[in-house]
């Protein structure tokens, strides 16, 4: 059973280091610069788990700072990570109690963590009544890219909150997953989550995801996102946008499950959306690149909305392409 990945303890915050996985370590963040560095870091990673964090590193920060101290610190914590949009969302909701002091400001924080739960377990509810109705009858064949679990949120997950609600019908054959470069979400992360829940999976390069759909051995594709345009362009994990072009041409589902607090709607379309680069050195092989290769990192790609199936969240199946 895995731990929370966040939780509030002892005026500190608690995170599953993600990049320790799949060992399971514990990092306590008792400043707003530590929280900002493992945001970073990819220490605590996934939309609604950055929500999270963003709201209980606004409840950190108020212990020690009020004013427009306060809003200065939310701000720098808001753009940690410019493309995730429910980071943001976390810091405001958690900053709009700032006038109650302290103890308002955790308060609201909490909120945020116990929405999160709830808004999960609808949308794996929602997301696997979609499929059951879409796909064929029997166990199904999913595939999934990087991490949309319970390590990507406070607990249960996205994309894969929708394959374990199926799986506790007993309609999943088995899962595809993505190893996900260059940092391996797939295979550390979503590989850990499902082997935990007993859940039959086989992990295949990034590469071979558009091959896979295209041989017929998927019967729908599900995932998470980072960011959705009022328009339905979705932002998720770079090497996404091949799976919804696979799926198109395969005449399959492209499904993607998240709250709608990643429903950004003073973004009109993907072009408007922030790709957030990355280090360079995360592509390279140190010792086997030439010294004279440089990289190119761009950490999310945009799926046009004409490519998505459905966004299910936990209010709505909304239906973009139409």
């Amino acid at each position: 059973m895995l731990p929370p990945t966040i939780a509030w303890e002892d005026g500190r915050i608690a995170l599953v280091d993600q990049t320790a996985l799949p060992t399971v370590r514990i990092v306590t963040v008792a400043t707003l610069d530590e929280l900002v560095d493992a945001i970073g870091r990819l220490v605590v990673r996934g939309a609604p788990a950055l929500g999270a964090a963003g709201a209980l590193g606004v409840a950190l920060a108020a212990r020690t700072l009020d004013g427009a101290e306060l809003s200065a610190a939310a701000g720098r914590l808001a753009a940690a990570r410019p493309t995730a949009v429910n980071l943001a969302v976390g810091v405001r909701r958690a900053l709009s109690a700032a006038d109650g002091g302290a103890d308002a400001v955790l308060a609201a924080a909490l909120e945020v963590l116990a929405d999160d739960v709830a808004a999960c377990r609808a949308i794996g509810e929602r997301g696997a009544d979609l499929l059951v109705a879409l796909c064929p009858p029997g166990a199904l064949r999913l595939h999934t890219h990087c991490n949309a679990g319970a390590l990507a949120c406070v607990e249960w997950g996205t994309a894969l909150g929708v394959v374990r609600a199926l799986h506790g019908r007993g309609r999943v054959e088995h899962v595809v997953v993505d190893e996900t470069r260059p940092l391996l979400q797939g295979a550390r992360i979503t590989a850990t989550e499902l082997a935990a829940a007993g859940i039959a999976h086989h992990v295949i390069v990034d590469g071979a995801g558009a091959s896979v759909i295209a041989r017929g051995l998927v019967d729908a594709v599900v995932v998470g996102a980072d960011r959705i345009a009022a328009n339905g362009d979705v932002a998720n994990k770079i090497g996404t946008y091949p799976l919804a072009l696979a799926a198109a041409r395969s005449g399959i589902p492209f499904v993607v499950a998240a709250p709608e607090s990643t429903v950004d709607t003073g973004t009109p379309d993907g072009a408007a959306i922030e790709i957030e680069e990355r280090d360079p050195g995360e592509v390279l092989a140190p010792g086997r690149s030439p010294a004279a290769s440089r990289a190119w990192n761009p950490a999310f790609d945009v799926t046009p909305a004409d490519l998505v199936s459905a966004v299910v969240t936990e209010t709505r199946v909304w239906r973009p392409a139409r």
